[in-house]
């Protein structure tokens, strides 16, 4: 018997109450959560809204919702009165019946606040665990959303990535991360790192699930829903991209190989050695200087649309924390926010220049010349390692073979569906595409999952148990 909304909302209130002490995944609940249940269910007597209507659903916490603190994890945000306003993609989760039960934890100010921060703490929130392994990383910047997941909080939440926030941590903790082509789901109302990168996503138990929320928050129209169905695989012509983003790890690479038999398997064409050109030896330079000189500007107009005591300028957010040393500054620093301040701006040339450079290497020269020189549909690299140890994480998203640098110089969408475990932690792979393929990359992370799960089996759920004591740190 399908449940009602107040029963969903129950029982992830009961299952947050009873694990996420564990893994610090929820920062804020709604207290409004059964109230809106409610809503749905007497709605629901006379009609849905679509296929999420009742279902719970987790947002990032650098996502404005009405009357709900909006932080991105930093004390100085949370001392702001909250939003008067849904953000728009909030509004439209709402509109599809959705029910808002809380806000996730993240890496505060979205992992943009120090070159050597500690994923998944925020000085708000505090640090969130992967629900695999207590000590180890739930990735960033969206750890909240990617924990919550993979612990079975909720099955639907949402993210954001401007490079590797959705992808890393949904890889971590064993869920689908989507992070979609920059622009298809407004930005307006979210703490923005730049411009030029930033997206929201979702992410979700399944893929289904993943291409169903957005449809609901994306502006664009398309059903990405009607895309996630099996029996799409065949013909499928599928690149192969090697060194750096395979080799570098073992368990990483056993994923990769797997999901290439259960893609080939199922009719896919799998066309290995695909040469990407320079993206192979990018560095990190052009894309953190489009970073550095797109923040100021955009937090400046986000921190606008916000009322109360709350800082109005980058200079404002390190003098609050300088302030607030012994519970901002007490893991790591704020190299990255004080750069912000001596870079050349984005009405620069030397701006200017580094995002063309960004987007001639990744889009024109990258991902656009090998995806048209082998007529294919989509590339393919495993997405991570498994999740390191936490002290050890700093830096995740810079290791070699990271899989979102090069969608996150190009604004495009990238897809990770994990595969299997490797020693007990989840591995999972990355579907790359060109602007607007979210319909092609679900279709084939849906023929993906399938595949996997008739022969694999589904991805073996977190051994949570209430009581077991947590690691020091």
């Amino acid at each position: 018997m399908k449940q009602t909304s107040r029963e969903q909302v129950e029982h992830t209130l009961a299952r947050i109450a009873e694990i996420d002490p564990h893994i610090r995944s929820v920062c804020t609940l709604d207290p409004t959560a059964l109230d809106q249940a409610d809503a749905c269910d007497r709605e629901a007597a006379t009609g849905v809204r679509g296929p999420l209507h009742g279902r719970p659903v987790l947002v990032k916490d650098n996502i404005d919702t009405a009357g709900l603190a909006t932080t991105a994890g930093s004390l100085a945000l949370a001392a702001a009165d909250p939003p008067a306003a849904d953000a728009p993609l909030v509004r439209r989760l709402r509109a599809a019946g959705l029910v808002v039960v809380g806000k996730a934890n993240l890496s505060e100010w979205a992992n943009f606040r120090d070159d050597e921060s500690t994923s998944g703490w925020s000085g708000y929130g505090g640090l969130t665990r992967n629900p695999y392994a207590l000590n180890r990383s739930a990735g960033g910047s969206s750890s909240g959303s990617g924990a919550a997941v993979g612990a079975g909080l909720v099955r639907l939440a949402v993210g954001t990535e401007t490079d590797g926030s959705i992808t890393c941590p949904a890889a971590f903790n064993g869920c689908v991360g989507l992070k979609p082509t920059v622009g298809t789901v407004s930005t307006r109302g979210v703490v923005p790192i730049a411009a030029s990168m930033d997206s929201p996503g979702p992410m979700t138990a399944t893929v289904a699930e993943a291409a169903a929320l957005l449809t609901a928050m994306a502006e664009t129209g398309v059903d990405y829903a009607a895309h996630a169905v099996e029996g799409r695989l065949a013909g499928k012509r599928i690149g192969v991209p090697r060194a750096p983003w395979w080799g570098y790890s073992a368990g990483a690479d056993a994923a990769g190989e797997e999901a290439l038999r259960l893609l080939s398997a199922a009719g896919a064409v799998v066309v290995d050695d695909v040469d990407l050109g320079a993206l192979a030896t990018v560095g990190w330079d052009d894309e953190l200087a489009v970073m550095l000189a797109e923040f100021p500007a955009g937090l400046l107009d986000y921190l606008a649309t916000r009322t109360g005591d709350t800082p109005r300028t980058v200079a404002d957010v390190i003098d609050f924390n300088l302030r607030h040393a012994d519970r901002e500054l007490s893991r790591f620093g704020q190299s990255l926010l004080e750069r912000a301040l001596t870079v050349p701006g984005v009405n620069s040339s030397e701006y200017a220049a580094a995002l063309a450079r960004c987007r001639q290497v990744s889009r024109t020269d990258g991902i656009d010349r090998a995806l048209a020189a082998h007529d294919l549909d989509a590339l393919l690299t495993p997405a991570y390692a498994p999740a390191p140890p936490i002290e050890t994480a700093d830096d995740e998203l810079l290791d070699a073979g990271s899989c979102s640098q090069p969608a996150a110089m190009a604004g495009y969408p990238l897809l990770t569906v994990p595969v299997q475990l490797a020693d007990g932690l989840p591995v999972a792979v990355a579907f790359w595409g060109t602007a607007g393929s979210e319909p092609t990359l679900i279709e084939a992370a849906a023929g993906l999952e399938a595949a996997r799960d008739r022969s694999l089996g589904p991805l073996p759920a977190p051994d949570l148990v209430a009581g077991q004591d947590l690691p020091a740190g």
